[in-house]
């Protein structure tokens, strides 16, 4: 069957899918943002609407303290004995989690907490006989060992208590290539295979495979491992690994997985970071022999508006590390959502901010403010210390541009009343041997006499890989000063 790519556009990293009769369900990582563990529906693999969060209440995950590229990290979510199940890791928080639900919609489970589990990316497999077996890999977050990567791991584990039943195994741990992670274990026609990445998250990341008689191994690799990996290549993306293995609608096979689309002419920066891919396989002499991730062609351009009119935000719209029902209403004026600063800025761990995923190479966001109370605007987000900010408020029009250390800002008089700030990315392909980086990202406003442009930026310093982040392009509004109202939300996007 043909696949469509990117599958979910945007930052969506960390896939993991499972079929239940003719319904498909997939879960993404968060790190520190809320809603936590994005849930998405398919019938055939192609479409994918969004459907819930897992994370949704407060104590779930403990993101609220958890550094920069903690939190959730890595979920597999699987169907038995007529529950959904998920696991994941709260890094630097709760730990490794147990979730259930009785609807992929949820509400789900606070989390049981694993005990006998030292590491990341748990996955979840049981045997005819309906023992759990919960493998995982060995990378050490805390203690003496911080740092030490112990291989994949295994233990037989009570879903409901949480409890180990046994002390970790070592199974294979692949090639010999860094972090052997992302373990999922599947049994197929008697046989058991234990699909894992290797080789680091970045551009040599790659997906290989063993099998064994048993879900506890010995496991023998595939001879033509890795089976997926885009490094080294010109492919258009890149960083493909972190794969889960499904049936297809047509009796076939695919792998979902993350990539990412680096541009610019050293194609050296990716603005959406790691999202959502799909391939097709075969299998050959028992091994699986993949096909290379192939973007879908543009369909042309996507729009979204939001009037915030309804009872509550939208299922795209996320905050960082605290709630955003916590200090924002829709209800205090209809039509508007009110954001209530409490000091902070996007230079701040927990701003008082509400974005939504850029998902296109080419993006234009666009809010009204009545900045009368307060002070706030757009911001481009990676992390606190980058980010890109367009603000309005007390008869000043600032542009900032955060990167690391440093800071420049530009500012303007403003006249009284509402202005419509606009952030807007343009990929610069075709610009010539100037350019460098994947985008230029323009800063502007508009009081009602046209818009006026603050500056252009370079957007290599909002991407993935400068800012070493796990996440991707956030954008979206935040108050820094009093109580700031917004509407008219608009994104328009297009490959």
């Amino acid at each position: 069957m043909t696949l469509s790519n990117p599958t979910v556009p945007g930052f969506h990293p960390d896939p993991s899918v499972t079929r239940v009769g003719d319904d498909y369900y997939l879960a993404c990582s968060s790190f520190e943002y809320l809603p936590g563990l994005p849930l998405f529906h398919s019938r055939d693999l192609v479409r994918w609407e969004p459907i819930g969060h897992v994370v949704t209440r407060p104590g779930q995950l403990a993101v609220e303290k958890v550094p920069t590229l903690g939190g959730a990290w890595a979920p597999t979510i699987r169907f038995h004995d007529g529950r959904f199940w998920l696991v994941v890791t709260d890094a630097m928080g709760r730990g490794s989690l147990i979730f259930t639900a009785e609807r992929a919609e949820g509400p789900w489970s606070d989390g049981v907490v694993m005990q006998g589990v030292s590491g990341i990316d748990p996955d979840l497999a049981w045997d005819s006989d309906g023992t759990c077996f919960v493998t995982y890999s060995g990378l050490q977050l805390d203690g003496d060992r911080a740092g030490e990567h112990l291989g994949v791991q295994q233990v037989r584990m009570d879903l409901e208590t949480g409890r180990a039943l046994e002390e970790p195994r070592s199974l294979w741990s692949g090639t010999g290539l860094m972090f052997p992670e992302a373990p999922h274990l599947y049994e197929i026609d008697g046989t058991w295979y234990l699909l894992i990445a290797e080789g680091g998250t970045e551009r040599g990341h790659s997906v290989s495979i063993a099998r064994a008689a048993r879900p506890d191994g010995p496991f023998e690799g595939c001879p033509a491992n890795p089976v997926l990996s885009a490094r080294s290549t010109d492919r258009p993306v890149q960083n493909t690994g972190h794969a889960d293995l499904v049936r297809t609608p047509d009796g076939g096979w695919a792998l979902i997985l993350l990539g990412m689309r680096p541009c610019g002419l050293t194609r050296a920066f990716s603005p959406m970071g790691r999202e959502t891919f799909s391939t097709s396989l075969e299998w050959v002499d028992g091994w699986p022999v993949v096909q290379p991730v192939q973007l879908t062609p543009p369909t042309g351009p996507v729009e979204h508006h939001d009037d915030f009119t309804g009872a509550e935000l939208g299922l795209e719209w996320l905050s960082i590390r605290t709630p955003a029902a916590d200090w924002s209403s829709l209800t205090e004026r209809p039509g508007r959502l009110v954001v209530h600063a409490d000091g902070s800025t996007m230079d701040d761990p927990r701003p008082r901010f509400v974005g939504r995923r850029q998902q296109h190479e080419s993006a234009v966001f666009s809010v009204r403010v009545d900045s009368a109370d307060g002070v706030g605007g757009l911001s481009l987000r990676i992390d606190e210390r980058h980010h890109y900010d367009i603000e309005v408020g007390a008869g000043i029009a600032r542009a900032r541009a955060r990167v690391g250390g440093l800071c420049q800002t530009w500012e303007q008089p403003l006249p009284p009343g509402p202005v419509t700030v606009r952030i807007e990315t343009e990929p610069v392909s075709g610009m010539g041997l100037d350019a460098l980086g994947p985008d230029l990202v323009r800063l502007s406003v508009d009081s009602g006499a046209g818009p006026v442009e603050f500056t252009v930026l370079d957007g290599r310093y909002v991407s993935a890989e400068t800012a070493a982040s796990f996440t991707g392009r956030v954008v979206g509004m935040y108050a820094a000063e009093g109580s700031v109202a917004f509407d008219r939300f608009s994104y328009r996007g297009e490959d």
